[in-house]
């Protein structure tokens, strides 16, 4: 993701030429006005950043010493705890301090708790069924139901912190979350397990929605890769290691409820850490914040930020926040091809949490635990992709920016890694499949776990890129639409998963999912070859004339 300067497509440009003190109007549509640089002839009452501004997120990455006036440790914020008007918020300076130079930041925590809670339980299920008396598939609702309201909560989110900031949004949800936990732990019932767990899944979709977003707004395009990179182990990372947790609780005869209370104190602590850790990272809501301390120091209300020209009714702002992420995915076509791809990449994750029990528990004869320690290739093939992506990839990427400079690189380049990905995937499946007979070494489909993760993260890394690099300032919206998609798919997998697996049995029901990634393996090429001229036709996404693209 870009600096705040923006080239919007011919489709959304709007040229507006403000005379002092007059705050121009802009039309009530759907597309988020750009912020624009300061130039002579802009409105000296409009409110922007200025150059080394610290309160602007990304400046701050490279804001000198000598510029500020408190030491090197929390020389990324003008201490917002010490300065109260800061645009970043109540967080501690030296922990934004550490938000800001660390790629492997506390909004990864988010996400990694979420996805843990999701898949959890998943051990479990037998003594849920002991314990309320309900069939195999109310049990799969254990699951299904939170991956659903991953479905409803992004509608909301996404867009909420496109008009209110990120921050509030991620304490807000993530409280309640933590709330729904303990629900859980306390559940009388089936009923109010079912419904606990909906509303959990339905908050716990705040960080999943948010965190790229949030990554666009703080990380330059050299520095975002690596960040994104190890943000795209979360949504798989958590999956892999819930049954592992999850396994050996019931191997050691403890009630399930204890699981939700581990996942209690685990979303407790994770909130704790986003009070004090999470600024406001949100370019357009810091402005306003700094707008409205500029007209009550100066008494001059004719001080104003870009965000506060679009006045929006109450009708209005409803269907801007339920109705922006389907918008912007109806009428995207490359959102479309990343949500499919993203979608039936997320099934599959939670559909092998069905599968790995048939292949290792029911085939060769392990316990619950060690059936869990089964998944550890997943997020292990993701953590060895991320190393190799860092080092071999990044970099390339990084050539690119200076060779394109001072224009942004093509969001195009961003889809390199996922080229290779789509065959290793499919490659994992078929591996996993014709190695699952019980005569064949255990080993054999644990390592195609390895290709699996690798495959899944790489598509991750290169997918979530493309849409913040192609969709900026409206991709949070576009990653709300991306997650309500792939959350429908990812709860829908598991309900047909043993009924597949049942009556192809391992190797061919492994092997169609191998096909259908087969036949999903294109997507990036077509989008590497026409995107540039899909997004100069695009309402959402900021476009340059298309450039010449080479991955040479």
């Amino acid at each position: 993701m870009q600096d705040i300067t923006l080239t919007l497509s011919r489709s959304t440009t709007t040229t507006v030429q403000p005379e002092a003190g007059q705050r121009p109007s802009f039309p009530p549509d759907d597309t988020v006005p750009p912020l624009p640089e300061k130039k002579p002839n802009v409105d000296p009452f409009l409110v922007l950043f200025h150059e080394n501004d610290p309160e602007n997120p990304k400046a701050c990455l490279t804001l000198p010493s000598s510029t500020l006036p408190y030491p090197r440790s929390v020389e990324l914020v003008v201490s917002s705890t010490m300065v109260p008007h800061n645009g970043f918020g109540l967080a501690c300076p030296q922990c934004v301090s550490i938000f800001h130079h660390n790629p492997c930041h506390p909004a990864d925590l988010g996400p990694l708790d979420s996805t843990f809670a999701s898949s959890a339980p998943s051990a479990m299920v037998p003594a849920l069924m002991e314990q309320f008396h309900f069939s195999q598939e109310v049990g799969t609702l254990v699951i299904s139901l939170f991956l659903t309201g991953y479905c409803i909560g992004p509608l909301v989110w996404g867009p909420l912190s496109e008009q209110y900031g990120r921050r509030p949004l991620f304490i807000v949800t993530f409280f309640i979350y933590t709330c729904f936990q303990v629900g859980c732990a306390l559940a009388p019932n089936t009923a109010s397990l079912l419904v606990f767990r909906f509303l959990g899944g339905t908050f716990a979709a705040c960080p999943l929605t948010n965190s790229g977003a949030l990554i666009g707004d703080i990380w330059d395009a050299r520095r975002i890769g690596v960040a994104s990179a190890i943000f795209a182990v979360a949504p798989f990372a958590g999956p892999g290691v819930g049954p592992l947790v999850a396994g050996y609780l019931v191997q050691s005869d403890v009630s399930w409820r204890w699981l939700f209370w581990i996942l209690a104190i685990f979303a407790g602590v994770c909130c704790a850490v986003i009070v004090f850790t999470i600024p406001e990272t949100y370019q357009p809501v810091i402005l306003v914040k700094k707008a409205q301390r500029l007209r009550k120091q100066t008494g001059d209300e004719r001080y104003y930020a870009a965000m506060e020209i679009r006045k929006l009714g109450f009708a209005q702002r409803l269907e801007q926040i339920l109705a922006r992420p389907f918008k912007v995915l109806f009428y995207e076509p490359m959102l479309i091809a990343v949500t499919v791809y993203m979608s039936f990449v997320y099934g599959c994750i939670y559909l092998l949490f069905e599968a790995y029990p048939i292949v290792f528990t029911e085939g060769h004869q392990m316990g619950p635990g060690p059936t869990g320690l089964a998944l550890l290739p997943l997020p292990i093939g993701g953590a060895l992709s991320v190393l190799l992506y860092i080092a071999v990839f990044n970099p390339r990427y990084e050539r690119k920016i200076k060779e394109f400079a001072p224009n942004p690189v093509p969001p195009e380049y961003r889809l390199e890694v996922s080229m290779y990905a789509g065959p290793i995937f499919a490659i994992g499946f078929f591996w996993f499949g014709w190695t699952a007979y019980p005569s064949v070494s255990i080993w054999a489909p644990l390592s195609a776990g390895l290709l699996l993760g690798w495959g899944v993260c790489w598509i991750f890394i290169a997918l979530l890129n493309y849409i913040i690099d192609a969709y900026l300032v409206v991709s949070a919206s576009a990653l709300a639409a991306n997650t309500v998609v792939r959350s429908l798919v990812g709860a829908g997998f598991p309900l047909f998963a043993n009924q597949m697996y049942d009556r192809l049995g391992p190797q061919w029901a492994s092997s169609l999912l191998g096909f259908v990634a087969l036949a999903m393996t294109p997507i990036p090429f077509v989008l590497f070859k026409y995107g540039p001229t899909l997004r100069i036709k695009s309402k959402y996404a900021p476009s340059h004339p298309p450039a010449k693209t080479s991955l040479v």
